[in-house]
């Protein structure tokens, strides 16, 4: 779905209201940390690979989540993999007033940003909002390059650290509820 700015994120409640693949929908609502839950369904198949770091600009949407002045910001995309293949791309946009307050997100390595903030006392979680991304948008466009596939479920959650506000979007691949 989109609206005039982009994307509509539904909350949890009207998540309902769509159609979702049974055997997807427990990924996209279930509890807990994602890592956690797919490295206990997956064992030693499931891998996280650190994808792309790069800055760039925050769009009006993104701005008004979280809510920021900020006009750039640090992205990270980790891949969370199932024997190789790619089930899970996640997000993480870090503004950079929140990047300026916590350097160290943005030297994360090899280490999945979930797994990192487990372990911290300091870090508050909203509710998470879900999305039908059609193909041709951005995100959605990246994760599903050459597949021929029409969209991708995401959800996302807004985070702050010591007060300092970032976001993560997971898209999550077709065929995931399969693995």
């Amino acid at each position: 779905m989109r609206t005039s700015d982009g994307i509509e994120w539904l909350p949890a409640e009207r998540l309902g209201q769509w159609s979702v693949d049974s055997r997807l929908r427990p990924w996209l609502i279930g509890k807990g940390l994602l890592t956690g839950r797919l490295r206990a369904a997956w064992g030693a198949r499931f891998e996280l690979r650190p994808g792309d770091l790069w800055t760039g600009l925050l769009g009006a949407q993104i701005r008004r989540y979280l809510p920021t002045d900020d006009a750039a910001g640090l992205f990270r995309e980790e891949r969370l993999c199932c024997v190789e293949r790619v089930a899970v791309i996640t997000q993480v946009i870090v503004p950079d007033s929140t990047l300026d307050a916590h350097p160290w997100l943005a030297e994360l390595g090899d280490s999945g940003v979930g797994e990192t903030l487990e372990g911290l006392c300091a870090v508050e979680y909203s509710a998470y909002e879900y999305a039908w991304l059609p193909a041709d948008e951005d995100l959605a466009a990246r994760a599903l390059r050459d597949t021929g596939h029409a969209g991708v479920w995401a959800r996302r959650s807004r985070l702050r650290l010591r007060k300092a506000p970032f976001a993560v979007q997971e898209l999550f691949l077709p065929g995931m509820g399969d693995l």
